[in-house]
């Protein structure tokens, strides 16, 4: 009987010994529905314990070269890593460090960086990627965040008769599809179909004379967003002229930052909102 107790002892401590092993091993797997980044390989030793994918989003908390506050959008990958349990974590400065050097290899640079935080930009095969890294607890943890540049998708383009009746009834017309790099004033190729409709509203109308607005969101240093606001305007202006034809005479360009919001910059909805185009009648 005694015997027999033993080995019901035994069977239950060694399921019990594998439901704990199990349990660990578990604990130690990647959260479900996780990936590495196919650009960044992770530091040995360390688990995904956070993630999030979108297909297009806006990060405001990049810094440029001056350390100020600027936005990045595009796909948005946030990724953060733990160390394992009995894995030796690396340094406060080890892990940036890491990816600085993966990154300048292959042709990234960096933008700003401290002891335990790191801003890069890879641009590669016509494509834009933004990278910060981050330690957290000594090297215990750290985050990435890679925002791959990409204008989001603009399914409707206000056509030239809509513009003109939004001008006729309120004197000006917000456009969101005029597209620019990050912290450049080029009009990129995407942006196409809404000037072909701005100068076809112009020849609707061959009286019509109007300001061309450019707005920002209220992220970064406001002087400098009045700047490139203007200069975003200006190049929209040039481009109407020397690539549709329209009379340069007919359009005044104006830069006026994040002064004039439609909506709240608290939620990344209303910025996207507040970064437009306007086309408001002379």
């Amino acid at each position: 009987m005694r015997i027999k107790s033993k080995v019901v002892f035994c069977l239950l401590w060694g399921f019990l010994l594998a439901v704990l092993g199990f349990s660990i091993a578990f604990a130690q797997e990647d959260v479900e529905g996780s990936k590495d980044h196919p650009l960044l390989t992770r530091m040995p030793g360390y688990k995904i314990e956070g993630y999030e994918e979108r297909e297009f989003d806006v990060y405001d908390k990049f810094l440029d070269s001056k350390g100020k506050t600027t936005s990045v959008e595009g796909h948005y990958y946030f990724i953060g890593y733990y160390v394992k349990k009995g894995e030796k974590a690396a340094s406060e400065t080890q892990v940036p460090r890491n990816f600085i050097n993966a990154l300048t290899k292959i042709g990234g640079t960096v933008i700003y960086q401290t002891r335990s935080d790191a801003y890069m930009k890879l641009t590669k095969d016509n494509k834009v990627t933004w990278v910060r890294v981050r330690t957290k607890n000594r090297g215990e943890g750290y985050q990435l965040w890679i925002i791959e540049e990409a204008a989001m998708k603009q399914d409707i383009v206000a056509d030239a008769k809509s513009m003109a009746q939004d001008i006729s009834n309120t004197g000006r017309v917000a456009l969101y599809g005029i597209y620019f790099d990050f912290d450049n004033a080029d009009v990129k190729s995407e942006s196409d179909p809404t000037l072909k409709e701005i100068s076809k509203l112009l020849s609707l109308d061959p009286k019509l004379k109007l300001y061309v607005v450019g707005h920002t969101d209220s992220v970064g240093d406001f002087n400098y967003n009045m700047k490139l606001s203007q200069a975003r305007a200006d190049a929209v202006v040039k481009i109407l002229a020397s690539k549709y034809g329209v009379d340069a005479n007919r359009l005044k360009p104006f830069g006026v930052g994040p002064v004039a919001p439609v909506t709240s910059n608290d939620t990344e909805d209303g910025k996207a909102k507040n970064r437009r185009v306007e086309l408001v009648k002379q």
